[in-house]
């Protein structure tokens, strides 16, 4: 017992580093430069632009979403919307967009399914459609705002940069589902995603959300062709641009995806597939999560040592820290309507705890109403 008793100490004092080393370089790098309150960007620089945007089915506020994408504060850009069954209902919407915006929008519909991931596969018909240098991949249930085309192709003015992605967030959930993968997604990820960055040296990787790349760039290593049957399609592109000669920048634009009301059901199994997606691609890193469970390891630590009352006073400090590292997060990130539920932070832990756990072992994903199986390499089968 005192072996355990000694390991759960150490791994609890180690989140606590890992807290502080996320909250810190995460206050350095958005500061007070977030979507909710950003600066007026430059406009020297407005490359013409195609937003590419797959979609399936009906998200939460969907027309909104889409139509934000329609009206942008910037000079020249097209917006394509694919959907694969033309019986999608998400279609008889998209038309109402183009019919709102028959010079900006266009929809392209009946698309068969090139591979296995059909995210993969719709963009890759929007990529062919497209008419301009600079393109973004973007899903369908987010919401940008008029700056945003500004914003994220600023970094593209630097040739060393070959793709730009985004970090993203509900920035004001109803429901606890949505709350719950909204303080995952700005008090862990975004954190986990800025320690990667500084451990590596720079940005290995991309972000699904939004992936802002010249056409060329993408050319240069074969386009989609290589990530079609790959699982983690976004994290891939990020991957090859690097190999490429390229680097990849982060934005400090930060999306807002409404969750609507997702249960928390629904949200585990979205984080599943995430976490197995970053085991699959990140390797044994994946093991290296273990040390950030700090608030589990400090209850499992009073449960074992009979509430010994320095156990107790690690679990204070280990709680407290917690907390406190979540209101700095939520005010650099200008995300004040996330702080209301804060006090479910002991229910997120415990989830992502779960989650990890599972994401350790097991071959399959679920994405939109399919089970997928991951094979070696990270190459998606039908299940």
């Amino acid at each position: 017992m005192v072996a355990l008793d000694i390991l759960l100490t150490l791994l609890t004092v180690t989140t606590l580093i890992f807290q502080g080393l996320g909250l810190w370089v995460t206050r350095q790098f958005f500061g007070r430069f977030t979507s909710g309150q950003s600066r007026s960007p430059e406009t020297d620089f407005c490359p013409k632009v195609s937003i590419l945007i797959p979609v399936r089915g009906v998200d939460e506020g969907a027309f909104a979403n889409w139509t934000s994408f329609c009206q942008q504060d910037y000079p020249e850009y097209e917006v394509l919307f694919g959907v694969m069954d033309p019986q999608d209902p998400a279609v008889p919407v998209l038309q109402q967009v183009v019919d709102q915006f028959p010079d900006r929008a266009k929809l392209l519909t009946d698309l068969p399914l090139r591979g296995i991931a059909e995210k993969s596969s719709n963009l890759s018909y929007l990529l062919e459609a497209s008419h301009h240098e600079v393109v973004i991949f973007a899903d369908s249930d987010i919401r940008v705002t008029p700056e945003y085309l500004q914003r994220v192709t600023q970094p593209l003015k630097a040739d060393r940069i070959g793709l730009v992605t985004c970090a993203f967030v509900d920035h004001s959930p109803q429901y606890l589902g949505a709350a719950l993968a909204a303080l995952s997604r700005s008090l862990d990820f975004i954190p986990s995603v800025l320690i990667a960055r500084a451990l590596d040296g720079g940005l290995k990787f991309a972000i699904g959300p939004t992936i802002v790349l010249r056409r060329s760039v993408l050319m240069a290593f074969g386009g989609l062709e290589p990530v079609l049957n790959r699982i983690g399609s976004d994290y891939h592109l990020g991957r090859l641009t690097v190999e490429a000669g390229y680097e990849v920048e982060l934005s400090t634009y930060l999306l807002n995806n409404d969750c609507g009301q997702e249960t928390p059901e629904q949200v585990f199994q979205r984080e599943l597939r995430w976490c197995r997606t970053i085991r699959w691609n990140r390797g044994s890193e994946y093991y290296g999560l273990l040390f950030t469970h700090g608030t589990v390891y400090s209850l499992l630590l009073l449960l074992v040592t009979g509430f010994q009352p320095w156990a107790i006073v690690l679990w204070g400090v280990s709680w407290g820290l917690r907390l406190l590292q979540g209101f700095l997060l939520l005010s650099t990130l200008n995300l004040s309507h996330l702080k209301k539920w804060l006090w479910i932070l002991p229910l997120r832990d415990a989830m992502t705890f779960w989650i990890w756990v599972r994401g350790a072992y097991g071959r399959e994903i679920f994405w939109r109403g399919r089970w997928l199986a991951v094979s070696g390499q990270g190459i998606l089968q039908e299940k």
